[in-house]
Protein backbone atom coordinates (compact mmCIF):
# COMPACT_ATOMS: atom_id res chain seq x y z
CA UNK A 1 0.00 0.00 0.00
CA UNK A 2 1.26 3.48 -0.88
CA UNK A 3 2.57 5.60 1.97
CA UNK A 4 -0.07 7.98 3.33
CA UNK A 5 0.80 11.67 3.59
CA UNK A 6 -0.88 12.94 6.78
CA UNK A 7 -3.26 15.86 6.47
CA UNK A 8 -2.50 19.19 8.13
CA UNK A 9 -4.72 21.25 10.38
CA UNK A 10 -4.34 24.95 9.55
CA UNK A 11 -5.47 28.20 11.17
CA UNK A 12 -8.01 30.60 9.72
CA UNK A 13 -5.50 33.23 8.65
CA UNK A 14 -3.66 30.68 6.52
CA UNK A 15 -6.94 29.34 5.17
CA UNK A 16 -8.11 32.81 4.13
CA UNK A 17 -4.94 33.29 2.08
CA UNK A 18 -5.46 29.92 0.40
CA UNK A 19 -9.09 30.71 -0.40
CA UNK A 20 -8.01 34.02 -1.94
CA UNK A 21 -5.55 32.06 -4.09
CA UNK A 22 -8.32 29.74 -5.31
CA UNK A 23 -7.62 26.54 -3.36
CA UNK A 24 -10.04 23.65 -3.96
CA UNK A 25 -12.39 23.70 -0.98
CA UNK A 26 -14.70 20.93 0.28
CA UNK A 27 -17.59 21.52 2.65
CA UNK A 28 -18.47 18.25 4.42
CA UNK A 29 -21.55 19.51 6.27
CA UNK A 30 -25.17 18.83 5.39
CA UNK A 31 -26.90 20.66 2.52
CA UNK A 32 -28.98 22.59 5.07
CA UNK A 33 -25.89 23.79 6.93
CA UNK A 34 -24.28 24.76 3.62
CA UNK A 35 -27.32 26.87 2.66
CA UNK A 36 -28.44 28.36 5.99
CA UNK A 37 -25.17 28.82 7.88
CA UNK A 38 -23.28 29.94 4.80
CA UNK A 39 -20.26 28.50 3.04
CA UNK A 40 -16.93 29.51 1.59
CA UNK A 41 -17.60 30.76 -1.96
CA UNK A 42 -17.02 28.03 -4.53
CA UNK A 43 -16.80 25.23 -1.96
CA UNK A 44 -17.77 21.77 -3.20
CA UNK A 45 -20.59 20.31 -1.12
CA UNK A 46 -19.67 16.71 -0.27
CA UNK A 47 -21.26 15.66 3.06
CA UNK A 48 -18.94 13.61 5.24
CA UNK A 49 -20.94 10.40 4.77
CA UNK A 50 -20.30 10.66 1.02
CA UNK A 51 -16.61 11.51 1.24
CA UNK A 52 -15.47 8.11 -0.10
CA UNK A 53 -16.70 9.24 -3.53
CA UNK A 54 -14.65 12.46 -3.50
CA UNK A 55 -11.45 10.96 -5.02
CA UNK A 56 -13.53 10.04 -8.08
CA UNK A 57 -14.59 13.63 -8.77
CA UNK A 58 -11.46 15.57 -7.83
CA UNK A 59 -9.30 16.30 -10.86
CA UNK A 60 -5.88 14.68 -10.96
CA UNK A 61 -4.17 18.07 -11.22
CA UNK A 62 -5.60 19.34 -7.90
CA UNK A 63 -2.56 20.26 -5.81
CA UNK A 64 -4.19 21.21 -2.48
CA UNK A 65 -7.56 20.68 -0.80
CA UNK A 66 -9.04 22.64 2.10
CA UNK A 67 -11.67 20.71 4.07
CA UNK A 68 -14.06 22.19 6.61
CA UNK A 69 -17.21 21.51 8.61
CA UNK A 70 -18.92 23.62 11.26
CA UNK A 71 -16.71 22.85 14.28
CA UNK A 72 -13.76 20.90 12.88
CA UNK A 73 -14.78 17.36 13.87
CA UNK A 74 -16.33 15.96 10.70
CA UNK A 75 -13.66 17.62 8.60
CA UNK A 76 -10.92 15.74 10.45
CA UNK A 77 -12.56 12.42 9.60
CA UNK A 78 -13.01 13.49 5.96
CA UNK A 79 -9.42 14.74 5.74
CA UNK A 80 -8.15 11.39 6.94
CA UNK A 81 -10.10 9.54 4.24
CA UNK A 82 -8.89 11.90 1.51
CA UNK A 83 -5.29 11.56 2.66
CA UNK A 84 -5.53 7.76 2.72
CA UNK A 85 -6.96 7.88 -0.81
CA UNK A 86 -3.86 9.71 -2.01
CA UNK A 87 -5.31 13.21 -2.44
CA UNK A 88 -2.45 15.68 -2.34
CA UNK A 89 -1.86 18.22 0.44
CA UNK A 90 -5.11 17.87 2.39
CA UNK A 91 -5.70 20.66 4.93
CA UNK A 92 -8.30 20.65 7.68
CA UNK A 93 -9.69 24.00 8.88
CA UNK A 94 -9.10 24.27 12.64
CA UNK A 95 -12.29 24.92 14.57
CA UNK A 96 -14.48 24.71 11.49
CA UNK A 97 -16.51 27.47 9.85
CA UNK A 98 -18.35 28.70 12.95
CA UNK A 99 -15.62 31.27 13.83
CA UNK A 100 -14.77 32.00 10.16
CA UNK A 101 -14.29 35.70 9.35
CA UNK A 102 -13.38 35.23 5.72
CA UNK A 103 -15.72 35.43 2.70
CA UNK A 104 -19.04 33.64 3.15
CA UNK A 105 -21.98 33.02 0.83
CA UNK A 106 -25.50 31.78 1.54
CA UNK A 107 -27.81 29.67 -0.57
CA UNK A 108 -28.31 26.11 -1.68
CA UNK A 109 -25.65 24.05 -3.40
CA UNK A 110 -25.75 20.79 -5.33
CA UNK A 111 -24.25 17.78 -3.59
CA UNK A 112 -21.24 16.71 -5.61
CA UNK A 113 -20.21 13.15 -6.31
CA UNK A 114 -22.95 10.50 -6.32
CA UNK A 115 -26.10 10.94 -8.36
CA UNK A 116 -28.95 12.57 -6.49
CA UNK A 117 -31.24 9.80 -7.76
CA UNK A 118 -29.08 7.20 -6.02
CA UNK A 119 -29.00 9.19 -2.79
CA UNK A 120 -32.77 9.75 -2.82
CA UNK A 121 -33.39 6.03 -3.24
CA UNK A 122 -30.60 4.54 -1.14
CA UNK A 123 -33.21 3.25 1.31
CA UNK A 124 -34.59 0.96 -1.41
CA UNK A 125 -31.28 -0.85 -1.85
CA UNK A 126 -30.60 -4.06 0.07
CA UNK A 127 -28.70 -3.60 3.31
CA UNK A 128 -25.79 -5.62 2.00
CA UNK A 129 -24.73 -8.02 -0.70
CA UNK A 130 -23.24 -7.68 -4.17
CA UNK A 131 -23.47 -4.54 -6.29
CA UNK A 132 -22.65 -4.15 -9.98
CA UNK A 133 -21.68 -0.64 -11.12
CA UNK A 134 -22.05 -0.52 -14.91
CA UNK A 135 -19.98 2.02 -16.89
CA UNK A 136 -18.54 3.06 -13.54
CA UNK A 137 -16.19 5.78 -14.77
CA UNK A 138 -13.79 6.88 -12.02
CA UNK A 139 -15.91 5.14 -9.38
CA UNK A 140 -18.06 7.76 -7.67
CA UNK A 141 -20.80 5.19 -7.01
CA UNK A 142 -18.60 2.11 -6.62
CA UNK A 143 -16.52 3.81 -3.91
CA UNK A 144 -19.62 5.02 -2.09
CA UNK A 145 -21.35 1.64 -2.01
CA UNK A 146 -18.16 -0.22 -1.08
CA UNK A 147 -17.66 2.26 1.75
CA UNK A 148 -21.17 1.36 2.94
CA UNK A 149 -20.20 -2.31 3.20
CA UNK A 150 -21.28 -3.70 -0.16
CA UNK A 151 -19.17 -6.09 -2.23
CA UNK A 152 -18.85 -4.13 -5.49
CA UNK A 153 -17.98 -5.13 -9.02
CA UNK A 154 -17.19 -2.09 -11.19
CA UNK A 155 -16.92 -2.33 -14.97
CA UNK A 156 -16.00 0.16 -17.66
CA UNK A 157 -14.26 0.01 -21.03
CA UNK A 158 -11.90 2.86 -20.06
CA UNK A 159 -8.72 1.22 -18.73
CA UNK A 160 -7.58 4.48 -17.16
CA UNK A 161 -10.80 4.82 -15.19
CA UNK A 162 -10.60 1.24 -13.98
CA UNK A 163 -6.99 1.76 -12.92
CA UNK A 164 -8.09 4.79 -10.89
CA UNK A 165 -10.89 2.86 -9.16
CA UNK A 166 -8.55 -0.02 -8.38
CA UNK A 167 -5.92 2.29 -6.92
CA UNK A 168 -8.33 4.20 -4.67
CA UNK A 169 -10.06 1.01 -3.53
CA UNK A 170 -6.70 -0.46 -2.58
CA UNK A 171 -5.67 2.61 -0.61
CA UNK A 172 -8.97 2.69 1.29
CA UNK A 173 -9.15 -1.10 1.65
CA UNK A 174 -12.57 -1.22 -0.01
CA UNK A 175 -14.10 -4.41 -1.48
CA UNK A 176 -14.18 -3.43 -5.17
CA UNK A 177 -13.35 -5.77 -8.05
CA UNK A 178 -12.83 -3.41 -11.00
CA UNK A 179 -12.28 -4.68 -14.52
CA UNK A 180 -12.11 -3.40 -18.07
CA UNK A 181 -15.08 -4.63 -20.08
CA UNK A 182 -16.52 -3.37 -23.37
CA UNK A 183 -20.28 -3.81 -23.06
CA UNK A 184 -21.05 -2.78 -26.62
CA UNK A 185 -19.75 -5.83 -28.44
CA UNK A 186 -22.18 -7.89 -30.49
CA UNK A 187 -23.58 -9.71 -28.59
CA UNK A 188 -22.80 -8.00 -25.26
CA UNK A 189 -20.75 -10.07 -22.80
CA UNK A 190 -22.58 -12.09 -20.17
CA UNK A 191 -22.83 -10.54 -16.71
CA UNK A 192 -23.82 -13.81 -15.07
CA UNK A 193 -27.27 -14.97 -14.00
CA UNK A 194 -28.76 -13.78 -10.68
CA UNK A 195 -25.41 -12.58 -9.39
CA UNK A 196 -26.21 -9.17 -7.92
CA UNK A 197 -28.44 -7.68 -5.24
CA UNK A 198 -28.24 -4.23 -6.81
CA UNK A 199 -27.19 -2.92 -10.22
CA UNK A 200 -26.33 0.75 -10.77
CA UNK A 201 -26.35 2.42 -14.19
CA UNK A 202 -25.88 6.16 -14.64
CA UNK A 203 -25.41 8.27 -17.76
CA UNK A 204 -25.12 5.20 -19.97
CA UNK A 205 -27.43 3.50 -22.45
CA UNK A 206 -26.90 0.43 -24.62
CA UNK A 207 -30.29 -1.11 -25.30
CA UNK A 208 -29.05 -4.63 -26.21
CA UNK A 209 -27.56 -4.87 -22.71
CA UNK A 210 -30.90 -4.54 -20.92
CA UNK A 211 -31.90 -8.25 -20.90
CA UNK A 212 -28.49 -9.16 -19.47
CA UNK A 213 -28.82 -6.59 -16.69
CA UNK A 214 -32.22 -7.98 -15.74
CA UNK A 215 -30.93 -11.56 -15.84
CA UNK A 216 -27.97 -10.61 -13.61
CA UNK A 217 -30.30 -9.43 -10.84
CA UNK A 218 -31.14 -11.69 -7.92
CA UNK A 219 -34.73 -12.11 -6.72
CA UNK A 220 -35.77 -9.02 -4.67
CA UNK A 221 -32.75 -7.19 -6.09
CA UNK A 222 -33.04 -3.70 -7.61
CA UNK A 223 -31.72 -1.79 -10.60
CA UNK A 224 -31.15 1.93 -10.05
CA UNK A 225 -30.96 3.52 -13.49
CA UNK A 226 -30.70 7.12 -14.69
CA UNK A 227 -29.67 8.46 -18.07
CA UNK A 228 -30.42 11.11 -20.67
CA UNK A 229 -33.58 11.53 -22.74
CA UNK A 230 -33.70 12.82 -26.30
CA UNK A 231 -34.34 16.40 -25.13
CA UNK A 232 -30.81 16.46 -23.71
CA UNK A 233 -29.57 16.88 -27.30
CA UNK A 234 -30.90 20.45 -27.05
CA UNK A 235 -28.16 21.06 -24.46
CA UNK A 236 -25.42 19.82 -26.78
CA UNK A 237 -24.31 16.45 -25.38
CA UNK A 238 -24.95 13.64 -25.98
CA UNK A 239 -26.58 13.96 -29.40
CA UNK A 240 -26.44 10.40 -30.74
CA UNK A 241 -29.99 8.93 -30.58
CA UNK A 242 -28.48 5.56 -29.65
CA UNK A 243 -27.53 7.08 -26.29
CA UNK A 244 -30.79 8.95 -25.66
CA UNK A 245 -34.05 7.55 -24.32
CA UNK A 246 -37.37 8.23 -25.97
CA UNK A 247 -40.14 9.64 -23.80
CA UNK A 248 -41.43 6.93 -21.48
CA UNK A 249 -39.01 4.34 -22.84
CA UNK A 250 -36.99 3.45 -19.74
CA UNK A 251 -39.81 1.80 -17.80
CA UNK A 252 -40.53 -0.42 -20.80
CA UNK A 253 -36.90 -1.48 -21.05
CA UNK A 254 -37.10 -2.68 -17.44
CA UNK A 255 -39.86 -5.24 -18.10
CA UNK A 256 -40.66 -7.63 -16.49
CA UNK A 257 -39.25 -5.94 -13.38
CA UNK A 258 -41.57 -4.04 -11.06
CA UNK A 259 -41.11 -0.27 -11.20
CA UNK A 260 -40.82 1.00 -7.63
CA UNK A 261 -40.07 4.65 -8.39
CA UNK A 262 -39.57 6.66 -11.54
CA UNK A 263 -39.23 10.18 -12.81
CA UNK A 264 -38.65 11.90 -16.13
CA UNK A 265 -37.98 15.52 -17.05
CA UNK A 266 -35.44 18.24 -16.34
CA UNK A 267 -33.43 17.81 -13.16
CA UNK A 268 -30.31 19.75 -12.18
CA UNK A 269 -30.20 21.30 -15.64
CA UNK A 270 -30.30 17.97 -17.52
CA UNK A 271 -33.08 16.07 -19.24
CA UNK A 272 -33.12 12.57 -17.77
CA UNK A 273 -35.30 9.58 -17.03
CA UNK A 274 -34.73 7.42 -13.96
CA UNK A 275 -36.20 4.32 -12.36
CA UNK A 276 -35.77 2.02 -9.43
CA UNK A 277 -36.94 -1.43 -10.58
CA UNK A 278 -37.18 -4.61 -8.48
CA UNK A 279 -37.06 -8.24 -9.47
CA UNK A 280 -39.79 -10.06 -7.58
CA UNK A 281 -39.19 -13.46 -6.01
Amino acid sequence: MAQVTPFKTIDHETAQRLVADGVTTIDVRTPREYAVLGHIPGALLIPVDLIASAPAILKDDVQSVLVYCEHGVRSRAASEVLSMAGVKNVMNLAGGLEPWRGPREFGEGAVRGPSGWLLENAGLLPRGGRVLDVACGRGRHALLRAGAGFDVTAIDRDAGAIAHVTTIAGRLDLPIAARVLDLETDPPPSLGSQQYDAILVFNYLHRPLMPLLIDALRPTGVIVYETFTRRQAERGHPRNPAFLLEDGELAGLMQPLTIVRQREGEFDGRFTAAVVARRER
